[in-house]
């Protein structure tokens, strides 16, 4: 999504794999802690409950981190039948991955204006690290919320969805990762680029931030 070549290896290694990792390491951990207050302590029972990377990286994932500066984790497991609402349940674990990288986002933005009280010669290194910092958690958060099963949008659109309604668009999960994979790539490429609902959904979400936060 971002694209680096080998001249920006330091900004790789410094930059995009330390915050890549938090951000959705973070992402995870709210979903897991969100579920736990709810009444399902499955992710806790499996500890993933914790802020340490290593228990949430998924290879491809974090491959993608290293190469695009976008990528994912390991999804926590959540088990809704131990909520009082499984589906209203779902609804609020959903929201609380995507809410987790605007808070992330917003600290980022207050720590890169209390930037400008530093010495100028560490000015420019942080900015870079708080710039991204708000991209990437940022359009993690809008990537997310987008309602394409499995992402995290479509358990918020299936709460909202009549019965009926719900109960069929659920069952587009059983397709996996079919429907994000054609929504990010078979669609831009079919169309030109002139469809690419990722790309426009994330510079939205970022004109709006950063017009709110500055």
């Amino acid at each position: 999504m971002f694209g680096f070549g080998l001249s920006d290896l330091p900004t790789v290694l410094l930059v995009v794999i330390p915050l890549g990792l938090m951000a959705v390491t973070v992402h995870e951990v709210a979903h897991g802690y969100a579920a736990y207050r709810l009444g399902d302590a499955t992710a806790m029972a499996e500890g993933r409950l914790t802020l340490n990377p290593l228990h949430h990286i998924d290879p491809i994932g974090a491959i993608m981190i290293v190469l695009i500066g976008f990528g994912w984790a390991r999804p926590v497991p959540v088990n809704p039948y131990n909520f009082r609402n499984p589906r209203k349940g779902m609804m609020w674990v959903a929201l609380a991955g995507p809410g987790s990288n605007i808070l992330f986002a917003v600290v980022c933005a207050l720590l890169l204006r209390g930037t400008l009280f530093l010495p100028t010669a560490f000015i420019d290194p942080l900015v870079r690290f708080f710039q991204f910092g708000i991209t990437i958690n940022v359009v993690l958060a809008a990537f997310n919320i987008i309602p394409v099963p499995p992402l995290d949008g479509s358990r918020v659109l299936a709460y909202l969805l009549p019965d009926n309604l719900s109960r069929r668009y659920q069952e587009l999960e059983r397709l996996g990762f079919l429907p994000v994979v054609v929504v990010i790539f078979v669609l831009p490429w079919v169309t030109g680029g002139r469809v690419d609902i990722v790309r426009l959904v994330a510079r939205a979400a970022l004109k709006v931030f950063y017009g709110l936060m500055f």
